[in-house]
């Protein structure tokens, strides 16, 4: 966590002239961090590590649904463009935040992160269990680096493509994982059936239960996001058909229909 604040805010003594960072923007890098520090420290850290499955899905859905985007909205495009500069990821982070290679890559950690041998070998130690945190973030940053990356260029500008492809990759494939989860009759992973119950918990039903967290976990923010980007979307077009009405009837008294100053994805 500190390798992502203290650079964040040294950064910020060394804005261009003219650029700073919002008061909106300091608020959602500390938000993504305070729930960054939840989902990773005691009690999540601990339960999801080594007692429960429904406490590392618990992790899983935070890094990916919330810490994520709210790191995303948090750095300015100045700041983005000069760490990638530096990095020289420009043109690798512009590939892979293409639509199909964003949901192909986040859905394949997804499906490698919870398959029984990955769970078993990572969390069988504490530098796998923060290689497993690690790559959910990656992953949560990439799934959502199309809609809310701080570069424009590297987002989707067609409303219904944003729509879609959040609702594919962050709906419909992460809802299968979590099926196969929810009617297992068996405990997959030895990790959590071989580890002390916590409340008399069985392993199966601890399972089942990650799965139904898995499934009904996200649709809050992904349905959320679908209906705010269709408000969107329509206060554009009517945005739109206002100023081509002005165009072709002049005489007409002109009406302010111009987006307000904040961030669309925000």
């Amino acid at each position: 966590m500190f390798c992502l604040i203290i650079p964040y805010f040294l950064f910020q003594r060394r804005a261009p002239k003219g650029h700073t960072v919002g008061k909106s923007q300091n608020r959602f890098f500390i938000g993504a961090m305070f729930l960054l520090w939840l989902a990773t420290d005691w009690p999540l850290g601990l339960l999801g590590a080594s007692y429960l499955a429904s406490a590392h899905m618990l992790q899983f859905l935070i890094y990916t649904m919330a810490v994520a985007p709210l790191l995303l909205l948090g750095v300015p495009e100045w700041m983005a463009r000069r760490i990638a500069g530096r990095l020289r990821l420009y043109r690798f982070l512009g590939r892979c935040a293409k639509p199909v290679a964003a949901g192909v890559i986040f859905n394949g950690i997804l499906i490698f992160s919870h398959s029984p041998w990955a769970v078993d070998t990572f969390r069988a130690s504490q530098f796998g269990s923060f290689g497993m945190d690690l790559l959910w973030l990656v992953g949560g940053l990439l799934v959502w680096a199309p809609l809310l990356s701080p570069i424009p260029e590297h987002r989707m500008t067609s409303y219904p493509g944003r729509m879609a492809y959040l609702f594919l990759s962050l709906g419909v494939i992460p809802a299968v994982p979590g099926g196969f989860l929810t009617f297992a009759t068996f405990p997959l992973y030895a990790t959590y059936e071989l580890a002390p119950r916590v409340h008399g918990l069985g392993a199966t039903t601890d399972q089942q239960l990650a799965g139904l967290v898995m499934k009904l976990g996200g649709i809050p923010v992904v349905w959320g996001t679908i209906v705010a980007l269709m408000y969107r979307w329509s206060e554009l077009s009517r945005a739109e058909g206002a100023e081509a009405r002005q165009l072709n009837n002049p005489g007409l008294p002109s009406e302010n229909f111009h987006q307000s100053n904040t961030d669309p994805d925000q």
